[in-house]
């Protein structure tokens, strides 16, 4: 698999004497693209009567509907994806195969249908909650390493759909690592998208995936399944 490194916008981009809540809001405003990589080491928490359950995200993909023939939001606003066309700064949370749940920072301005998968994690906060939820995972390294299992761990499902994030009263909220913490660009790679078919049909024209190098939290890499013969259009993506 090629894999690059990314240059993200950030910390050379951030504004001087903007704080936490404020680069926050600057990195839900961008596009997907832009805001993929720079939410890699945020925090990603969600609370209910169990307790709280928080995730250093290691690992993200980038979608951007119409332009993008992986995204759920490639033919336009359905029951399902109407969240990932209101403005950044909510979840998309959709079910899949019929049991997985999985989660999506929906990024930019309403109307655009952008969003960033959230891939892979650390449970940095609530480690016996999520235990809990993801009893299967051998190692504390996989409660959160891949997709549905990092849904699964925050209890999140499509009743948490449309959620803000931090708003007065809402369950989830994100912090983006601030100076010191965020991982350093040299440690950000980038390639295909996993198991998403592009126009090449292997997904090399969207090397949208961004993780942090060497993490172990970082799901495996699996191309996107050959399509049949016959079938046009692209492999259904994450978001």
């Amino acid at each position: 698999m090629p894999a690059g490194p990314c240059e993200p916008a950030a910390p050379e981009g951030r504004e001087r004497g903007s704080g936490p809540l404020e680069e926050t809001r600057r990195i839900l405003a961008l596009d997907s693209l832009d805001a993929a990589p720079l939410l890699l080491g945020a925090v990603f928490s969600a609370t209910d009567s169990e307790g709280t359950v928080s995730v250093r995200i290691t690992e993200v993909e980038a979608y951007r509907g119409g332009r993008d023939p992986g995204s759920h939001a490639y033919r336009g606003r359905t029951a399902r994806n109407t969240s990932m066309f209101r403005a950044g700064g909510i979840i998309y949370v959709y079910f899949t195969y019929g049991m997985h749940h999985c989660v999506n920072v929906v990024t930019g301005p309403e109307g655009v249908s952008r969003a960033v998968l959230l891939r892979g994690g650390e449970v940095v906060e609530g480690l016996e909650l999520a235990r809990s939820r993801r009893s299967a995972a051998r190692t504390d390294r996989d409660l959160a390493r891949g997709p549905a299992r990092l849904c699964a761990a925050l209890g999140l499902t499509r009743l948490d759909d449309g959620a803000a994030l931090g708003s007065p009263g809402s369950r989830v909220s994100l912090a983006v690592a601030g100076p010191g913490n965020a991982p350093a660009s040299g440690a950000i790679r980038t390639g295909p998208r996993t198991g998403v078919a592009g126009p090449g049909g292997d997904g090399q024209a969207f090397p949208w995936r961004f993780w942090i190098e060497g993490d172990p939290t970082v799901s495996p890499y699996k191309a996107a399944a050959p399509r049949r013969a016959g079938r046009g259009g692209a492999v259904p993506g994450g978001s």
